[in-house]
């Protein structure tokens, strides 16, 4: 009988381990930002909107909102199933985003793709790490003036959010999602710089691509 014991208990170690974060391959880690230019990227909006400072981007909307695309080579910025990483920091009153899977586009709010949440204290009261306006969250374990880590898995019709380790959403697309723009399929990364009031510092963004 204790022979079945052990097998039993690695299948169940296995299962949580796969709940906690979707398997990665051995291949490494690929940065997207060389901290000193904006190789690779490409601004939607105002230019002045976004600066490089110290190795970071700094994000800070001269009119109305910006973004930041990455239109780089690597996987012809056309990402599917990926872990990407990024250290962030808010400063007092500020909001911004991390979006996944959206495309370069001239101006407004990226309209394809979704949106990691970048906000510890603005008066929008969705914070850092949630999925903005479908898995939102409220009180993140991040302060102003602090840098956190941010990652964002994305694996098939999954996507896990991390702040410092700790997941904070865990959420499976549903096969009937109707929205044809906010949905998951391929696309780039970019960087919000939200409005005149909001500035986020953002560096060492990296990506390792996952298998489809």
């Amino acid at each position: 009988m204790k022979f079945h014991v052990v097998p039993l208990l690695f299948s169940m170690v296995a299962t949580l381990a796969w709940a906690a974060e979707p398997a990665t391959p051995d291949s490494g880690w690929v940065s997207l930002f060389d901290g000193k230019s904006f190789e690779g990227w490409k601004c939607a909006g105002d230019p002045a909107s976004f600066t490089v400072e110290d190795g970071q981007f700094v994000a800070h909307a001269v009119g109305g909102n910006a973004h930041l695309f990455y239109t780089g080579p690597v996987a012809n910025h056309e990402f599917k199933n990926f872990h990407v990483k990024l250290d962030v920091m808010t400063t007092p009153g500020s909001n911004s985003g991390f979006y996944i899977h959206t495309q370069y586009q001239e101006s407004g709010w990226p309209k394809k793709g979704y949106e990691i949440q970048i906000n510890a204290s603005h008066r929008d009261p969705k914070r850092s790490g949630g999925l903005y306006g479908i898995k939102d969250c409220f009180d993140p374990p991040v302060k102003d003036n602090v840098w956190y880590s941010q990652e964002i898995i994305v694996q098939n019709k999954r996507i896990v959010s991390k702040i410092d380790g700790q997941v904070i959403f865990d959420y499976t697309e549903p096969d009937d999602w109707s929205d044809a723009d906010r949905r998951l399929s391929r696309g780039t990364f970019a960087i919000q710089a939200h409005d005149p009031k909001s500035t986020v510092y953002v560096k060492n963004i990296q990506v390792k691509l996952l298998d489809d």
